[in-house]
């Protein structure tokens, strides 16, 4: 496969050098992803799979990768320090290089090991919510990313629905979220803001994998990343880290660029938050760092929640972490 992508990429201008090399970068399912040393040159290029690399059969539309450029470009005309530089795209190929990230931490790695950083969790909250804000109710913007078939493939079928089948006695409310999912239009949203996609160095906060972009609701970015931590806060649930203050430093991040919105979008997050904590356990995508008996507290918690109709965020934020009191004793 790579010999083939390597000839592609010369082919179509992306190589240089006679001997250049390609290492496969991991972390994620949808893509071919390869760092490139090219003579003195090095960067990333990055192709979007028809069939995603997980055991179920997924597919999705390869056009994301034009999705995901035109996310990073929009956002670098407000934050360029937010995203890697693009180097060369061509469309007919499906791929695009961009800026190699030297240096960079990963926010889930980290977070896998026990490192909490208040003040990199308040700055992930303000960029989502200075992304949110900045795009609010923007006609243009919703016009060019009118790719909400992409977020259905790639996010509400795969985790809401297929949670739904899972779980025939909460299909009603999962069902209704999904179709909510689909008709709202909001602001400009990432699809995949998730610590795994995040990268850092000093000041600087870069979200990668963005395919999924497109002019939809707030509620599903910031409820995506917070389950995250709330899962991660299971998995270290013995070691007590201070991983409720950095859900709490997020939403003082988000709230404090997007001060319009943000109560409407916490209002929304309570009610998907516990179906996305359901979906990272039931559905095509589950988290690979929970224990069987871990899941089953995450599905008990989500399944209770969600049968019990919506409640408020801090209820929700509560709940959960009085939840975990008998994993902090073990």
């Amino acid at each position: 496969m790579t010999t083939s992508f390597e000839n592609m990429l010369r082919d179509r201008g992306f190589l240089q050098s006679q001997s250049p090399t390609l290492t496969p970068l991991t972390g994620g399912v949808s893509s071919e992803i390869y760092l490139v040393r090219d003579g003195d040159r090095r960067f990333v290029v990055k192709r979007a799979l028809e069939k995603l690399k997980v055991q179920q059969d997924w597919f999705a539309d390869t056009s994301r990768n034009q999705s995901e450029q035109a996310f990073m470009r929009y956002v670098a005309g407000f934050r360029p320090d937010a995203m890697p530089e693009i180097y060369r795209c061509d469309a007919e190929g499906g791929v695009f290089a961009m800026e190699y990230l030297d240096g960079f931490s990963n926010w889930k790695q980290e977070l896998l090991d026990g490192k909490c950083d208040l003040t990199l969790a308040r700055s992930v909250g303000e960029l989502l919510g200075e992304i949110h804000a900045t795009t609010w109710g923007d006609p243009k913007v919703a016009e060019q990313f009118d790719t909400i078939a992409n977020f259905d493939q790639l996010r509400i079928d795969p985790y809401l629905r297929r949670a739904a089948d899972k779980n025939p006695d909460l299909e009603p409310q999962l069902l209704i979220e999904a179709e909510r999912l689909t008709k709202s239009r909001q602001c400009l949203i990432h699809g995949d803001y998730s610590p795994k996609n995040i990268l850092h160095r000093d000041t600087r906060v870069v979200p990668l994998d963005c395919e999924v972009a497109c002019y939809a609701d707030a509620a599903f970015d910031f409820a995506f990343l917070i389950n995250h931590l709330y899962l991660k806060s299971i998995y270290h649930a013995s070691r007590r880290l201070p991983l409720d203050a950095m859900i709490a430093e997020v939403r003082v991040g988000y709230r404090g660029k997007n001060p319009s919105h943000w109560a409407a979008v916490e209002d929304n997050v309570a009610t998907l938050l516990p179906m996305l904590m359901l979906a990272r356990v039931d559905g095509k995508s589950p988290v690979e760092y929970l224990d069987p008996q871990k899941q089953s507290v995450v599905r008990k918690f989500a399944r209770s929640q969600i049968a019990s109709g919506p409640t408020d965020l801090d209820q929700t934020h509560s709940q959960w972490f009085r939840n975990l009191q008998p994993l902090l004793n073990e």
